[in-house]
């Protein structure tokens, strides 16, 4: 937890606390694209959200592990939202030019 914890205040500038784990199982054209623990924090000093969602996963090709920190706004109210939020950022920051 506190690999997750150290992302979210180098992402986010505040502490957090641990509130809780969530396994999220996503599929997308019946490929699986996520599945394992989302963990959920409560913030704390941030300006506009009081909740953020995180998780770790390998990067292709390598040792290291690339964080993922997801804050609690609309339209992400969940877990399972932040997962998808965050799919798709990945993905537009491939198609960038």
């Amino acid at each position: 937890m506190s690999e997750l914890r150290k992302a979210i205040h180098d992402l986010h500038g505040c502490d957090s606390s641990w509130n809780r784990s969530v396994h999220v199982h996503e599929e997308y054209k019946g490929k699986v694209v996520w599945d394992g623990d989302v963990e959920v924090f409560e913030l704390f000093g941030h300006p506009t959200a009081t909740r953020v969602y995180a998780w770790s996963h390998s990067v292709a090709g390598s040792k290291k592990r690339r964080y993922v920190a997801v804050l609690h706004h609309p339209p992400v109210d969940s877990p399972q939202a932040a997962v998808r939020a965050a799919i798709v950022q990945e993905y537009n920051n491939k198609q960038a030019p």
